[in-house]
């Protein structure tokens, strides 16, 4: 099966601008393309990793990816799937969000022996001079057509900034670029950025008379079309700092029955036909066993395997034998938070990071929603004292179904 095959049987093509010349190139050449990541974060998150996936998938086959960090268009922030501005970050916090994502793409990506490029668009954007810019590209594109585009329609009743209205020609002189210097021929993104590809295919139409191509992905949705990797805590990120391997590897597991074979699919490496197989598992309790494995195939990707495996085992012992594992996410508590021996449950939630503050605490509690020691807490201003911890040396907190974090003192 080819690459071209293998992306659509997984159902992951959402728009291509030339689908015979595509196909043609991906089966008879060794094509070089770019995917571009913004670094508006120091970390790289679950929406970033389709795409890092998508560019294995391509670069086991043959093609040559670059992996676009973008140093130059982060400064003025891409408008798409936005209902506001973006915060401007200053050039220190970009290049240390940038610098963040090398190692974790290097986990999805091979970058060793020329197999794939990384560049910065910071390289040639931020030192342009302006006029210049407008002259030899702003020159072609059309203000009527770009206001048609979904990124600029959707923000025009809300107010579009001038500086956002940049970004287009930005990413669409990143191909160019590309283009000039690597032989750059296919531009991939989510299919959020259908009208930026659009842009850079256009201006090297222009410039070069040279016909590149584009294709979009699917974007990594619930069933309901809600975008996945979000949580009450917030974004599913790769950093392990950020979200500990056993939380990633949770975030799958509990991943609702029907996007789970839709995830395999897009996430995994697991052939297309051992996946279909699974199809049928839908409906019934072996639907846990395509989890287990989802979640567990994920977390090796982004973590490696040994990481993936004590998540796993963790997992298997806190829901299979109600014990505490020695890899459940744990928080060692401060002698500051005790006071006269006791600690208020709310504020250990909040040391724990279960939640971002005691009254959020304390609404979960009256909800019926968290247990310690398998004890369920009823009082909002209940307290536990110092002696609870005595014979583990730790407190489990359930909250919720399915979160469980270890509490210890020093």
């Amino acid at each position: 099966m080819s690459v071209f095959d293998e992306l659509k049987a997984r159902g992951l093509i959402a728009q291509m601008t030339h689908e015979d010349k595509i196909r043609d190139m991906l089966e008879n050449e060794k094509v070089t393309f770019y995917i571009g990541f913004d670094p508006t974060a120091d970390s790289l998150h679950v929406g970033h990793l389709l795409q890092m996936i998508i560019m294995s998938h391509m670069q086991k086959a043959g093609h040559k990816p670059i992996a676009l960090i973008g140093g130059g268009t982060a400064m003025v922030g891409d408008p798409s799937g936005r209902t506001d501005m973006r915060s401007m970050m200053t050039k220190e916090t970009i290049k240390h969000n940038g610098d963040c994502f090398v190692g974790q793409m290097a986990n999805v990506v091979d970058f060793s022996d020329d197999k794939a490029i990384m560049v910065n668009n910071a390289d040639w954007l931020l030192g342009l001079n302006y006029v210049d810019f407008l002259r030899d590209i702003g020159v072609h594109f059309s203000v009527n057509r770009m206001l048609t585009a979904e990124c600029f329609k959707s923000r025009l009743e809300k107010g579009l900034s001038f500086i956002e209205f940049n970004y287009m020609l930005m990413q669409s002189y990143d191909f160019l670029c590309l283009n000039e210097k690597y032989g750059c021929k296919l531009e991939l993104g989510g299919d959020d950025q259908w009208s930026n590809i659009i842009g850079g295919i256009e201006l090297v139409r222009k410039v070069k008379g040279e016909e590149v191509c584009g294709m979009t992905f699917a974007l990594l949705t619930t069933s309901d079309g809600k975008k996945m990797g979000k949580t009450m805590g917030g974004a599913v990120w790769l950093d392990p700092k950020k979200t500990s391997p056993y939380d990633f590897y949770q975030y799958w597991r509990n991943t609702e029955d029907a996007s789970v074979i839709k995830c395999l699919k897009f996430l995994t490496f697991i052939p297309v036909e051992e996946i279909e197989a699974m199809e049928s598992w839908q409906g019934t309790s072996k639907i846990n066993d395509a989890k287990e494995i989802l979640a567990y195939e994920v977390t090796k990707i982004v973590h490696g395997e040994e990481e993936a495996t004590k998540a796993r085992d963790a997992a298997r012992a806190i829901f299979g034998a109600g014990v505490a594992s020695a890899d459940m996410p744990s928080t060692t508590l401060s002698d500051e938070l005790f006071t006269d021996g006791k600690a208020e449950v709310t504020s250990i939630m909040v040391a724990c990071g279960l939640c971002k503050s005691k009254g959020e605490a304390r609404r979960l509690i009256d909800q019926g929603g968290v247990s310690i020691d398998d004890v369920k807490v009823t009082d909002g201003f209940a307290a536990v004292d110092k002696e609870a911890f005595s014979e583990n040396g730790f407190i489990v907190i359930k909250k919720g179904k399915k979160v469980y974090h270890k509490a210890l003192i020093g």
